[in-house]
Order: structure tokens, then sequence, then C-alpha cells
């Protein structure tokens, strides 16, 4: 047994730099943040504003005007919300994880000497995972621990906000710009990579909701990010039904496929079939039915069907639309990856019990 003696500052600290910590852990609780403020938030707000064309109900209905003023004030929560969720999974101490709500905010808000932008998620990101950090360094080392702790936090924090967030969230905004522009361009091509790579992002144990959030993704190509990670997650459900019935059907049709990742390292072939769905999903919903979403949307899937209600908010609430989600992202994932599974398992790529969850 190592006694404390024997450790080193940054384990003493748990200070771990890591793909782990800080892409895997501290990116995915981010995601979490982003859906308990912005992402619940918006469809609050979208179910108020849907609300006024029912007859009867109009903008001052008290039910109306209370969810909008849910939505807008979870939404403008996100700084905060990002800020704790990412010193939770950074493992910082309890003044720490309280003072990074303010430095969430200030990532998300300020902007940079001499650039009128603001940080956004990416740079509330940035300065918490930095700040909180430091804040774990000064934790308990002095007598004025209450004060010492969330000054430091707050400062670097707050200087990371100031110096880097800015900048960070420009060059993310910026690259999804290029991908919204190249997507236009050529539909069929980025169509099957954006569905492809956003949706093998979401089964791998990092944030597609965060990365298409902090890239703005909009337009055909985030409906193209749509289809990809629809295409992973009722895949996933549907080919894996043998092995774990209607539980794993919910869990990872609503949920997440993440949790296939163990068996995909054991199996890689089963990562096979929901991912050419994607590809085949892509462009059919970037060329054929000019499907797009908002970043909100983007990068969800079927995750508490948050990327269909985001499509609706994007494209209106009409029955053609409900027809073109229902066939991209629902009906030709489920059929396209069966077919695939079946081929497989058949050539015995694939066997029974490859994709057995612990449940």
């Amino acid at each position: 047994m190592v006694n404390d003696n024997e450790l080193t500052f940054f384990q003493r600290k748990d200070i771990e730099i890591s793909f782990k910590r800080y892409v895997q852990d501290a990116l995915s609780a981010m995601a979490l943040g982003l859906f308990a403020s912005l992402l619940i938030g918006l469809i609050f707000k979208t179910i108020g504003e849907q609300m006024i064309n029912i007859p009867g109900f109009t903008e001052k209905t008290w039910i109306v005007s209370f969810l909008i003023l849910i939505g807008t004030t979870a939404m403008a929560m996100m700084g905060p919300a990002i800020g704790v969720a990412v010193a939770w999974a950074l493992k910082a101490p309890p003044l720490v994880l309280f003072s990074c709500a303010a430095v969430g905010q200030m990532g998300a808000t300020f902007t940079g000497f001499g650039i009128e932008f603001n940080g956004g998620p990416a740079g509330a990101f940035i300065a918490v995972a930095v700040g909180a950090e430091f804040g774990k360094m000064v934790s308990k080392e002095t007598k004025v621990d209450i004060l010492v702790t969330p000054a430091v936090t707050l400062l670097v924090g707050g200087l990371m906000a100031k110096l880097i967030g800015p900048g960070v969230g420009w060059c993310m905004l910026k690259l999804g710009e290029s991908i919204v522009t190249a997507t236009e361009w050529q539909p069929f091509v980025f169509g099957i990579f954006i569905a492809v790579v956003v949706g093998l992002v979401l089964t791998a144990p990092i944030s597609s909701a965060a990365l298409c959030i902090m890239m703005g993704l909009t337009g055909l190509a985030a409906g193209a990010a749509t289809a990809g990670c629809c295409a992973q997650m009722v895949g996933f459900a549907v080919i894996s039904f043998r092995d774990n019935g209607v539980g794993g059907l919910v869990a990872q049709g609503i949920g997440t496929s993440m949790i296939q990742v163990s068996n995909i390292v054991k199996h890689p072939w089963i990562l096979l079939p929901p991912t050419l769905a994607g590809a085949i999903t892509g462009p059919i919903s970037t060329c054929l039915l000019h499907m797009t979403n908002n970043a909100a949307g983007a990068g969800m899937g079927t995750s508490g069907l948050v990327g269909q209600i985001m499509t609706l908010t994007d494209m209106g609430f009409t029955g053609g639309v409900f027809l073109k989600i229902l066939i991209v992202q629902i009906v030709l994932p489920a059929i396209l990856s069966y077919i695939i599974y079946e081929i497989l398992r058949k050539a015995g790529k694939i066997k029974d019990g490859d994709m057995k969850l612990d449940m």
C-alpha cells in the first residue's frame, strides 16, 4: 500500500494529464452540462413556442410563458452548467467545484483582447479545465483555504477565459462553418463523411453532442450528423436485440450506443453494420431529402429523442418532416444495419453474445 509521502504532488492532488481524463471524462461530462441547461432549455422553449399554434393558447397563457421562461433561463445557464460538470469530471474538491460555476460563465461569455467574440461552450471548457486543475493544486494547502482556493480558481480560470477561450471558440465555429459550406457544395461526399465521423464519435467515449455544439454545426451538415448518430444508436439497438432484448433496445435506442464500446474493442466487426448504415443514410439526408438540423440536435441522434425534436424545430412541425425523420433516422438505420449484420453473422464475423451488455 502506497502512503501519502510516496505519492507525487500531482498524484496527491488527483491531477492526471491524459486523454482519458480530459477528452473521455471531461468532454463527456460537458455534454451532460449542455444537456441539463442548453438542450433541455431549448426543448422547453420550443414546446412553449409551438403551443401558441394551438387554439386557445397565446404568448400570455401562463403555461406558455412559464415554459418559455424556464427554457430561456436554462439556456442562459449553459456556462455554469458546463463549469460544474467539467469540474466534477476532473474530481475537483467542493470549493473548486463551486467556483467553476462562475468560471464556466466567464469562459462562455468573455470576449478576448481585441477579439469581439465570446468563448461559448469551447471557451467554458478550456477555462474550467485549467482553472479547476490550478484550484486543486492549492486546495487545502493553506490555513485560509476558503479564500485562496476559490481565488486561484477564479483568477486562473478568468485569465484563460479572457486570453484563450475566445480564440478557441472562434476556431471551433470557423471549422463548423467550413464543414457546413463544404457540405452544401458536395452534399454526397460530405454527407457520407460527416455521418460516419460524427456517428463514430457518438459511439466512442467522446461526446458528439459537445463537439457539434462547439462547432456550431447547422444546415445539411447537422442533418447528416444526426443521420449518422441515429444509425449508430438505432443500428446497435436492433442488431443487439438477440443478445440484450427489450432492455438493450431501449438503453441503446433512446440512451446511447456508447455502452457497446467494450464489446467493440473485443469484437470490432460489430461496429460495421451501423457505420455502413450511416454512410448510406447520410447522403440520403443531404442529397435526396435535404434534411437539416441545428447544433443542439446534430450530435444527439435518438438520445431522448432530442435529435428528432431539434430536426422538427429546424425544419418545421409538418407531416412531411415527420415522415422524413421516420425514414432517415429510424426505419432505414434499423433495416440497413440488420441486413449488414445478418450478412456478417452468416459469414461468421459476428457471433451470438458479441454484443451482450451487463444490464
